[in-house]
């Protein structure tokens, strides 16, 4: 068992680790999302740089990253404290990308992925509060931030054995948005449709 925990957790990251932003904005022939709009590979600054298309197909695959590897792991019958390890692995991947020089994403979209096999109602709470607060903010970040320090509240009340590893997960994304939460209060953060526009650092 330690040898397949240790197996998916290689293919966790290896499955992180394909950025899909670069690779659909090289299809769609739109700017390298590393260093154009936000500077982050990832479905929002791909929708300000190329439109809705492109920018669901990021986000579709930037799901399945986190959803095939955990999904496959909970198959194979690994206890939930591993499936948690199996998730960051392929956040890990998103954000650190060994076939992108290591320069990865927020991982908010992997995420999401890696609790899906959690349940459609938690899903579904994800989705609408993110939006709700996309809607009446602008800022995916922080929409991104309320929503992963929401998830462990959600699992508690909806299968409460996934609440340890659902917050190994949201501390890791709410690490990777420490930027974004002090240009959100300087008041330099973009919103979700500023075009072509790079946040300050």
């Amino acid at each position: 068992m330690t040898l397949t925990i240790a197996g998916m957790m290689l293919v966790a990251y290896l499955c992180g680790s394909v950025s899909s932003a670069v690779i659909i904005c090289q299809l769609f022939r739109l700017p390298d999302p590393r260093l154009h709009g936000s500077g982050n590979p990832g479905a929002t600054n791909v929708l300000r740089l190329g439109g809705t298309l492109p920018a669901v197909l990021v986000l579709v695959v930037d799901v399945l990253k986190g959803t095939i590897p955990v999904w496959a792991s909970y198959f194979l019958k690994i206890e939930p404290f591993y499936l948690g390890m199996i998730a960051v692995f392929a956040c890990l991947g998103h954000i650190y990308p060994v076939f992108f020089g290591f320069k990865g994403g927020k991982a908010v979209a992997t995420a999401f992925g890696t609790m899906l096999p959690i349940g459609l109602d938690l899903a579904g709470l994800l989705v609408s509060t993110w939006m709700m607060l996309v809607g009446a903010t602008g800022y995916s970040s922080f929409a991104a931030i309320v929503t992963v320090c929401l998830a462990p509240i959600f699992t508690w009340f909806i299968k409460p054995l996934y609440t340890f590893p659902v917050l190994m997960i949201s501390i890791l994304i709410v690490f990777r948005h420490r930027h974004n939460m002090l240009r959100l209060l300087q008041g330099n953060e973009s919103k979700v449709w500023d075009k072509h526009k790079r946040p300050k650092e």
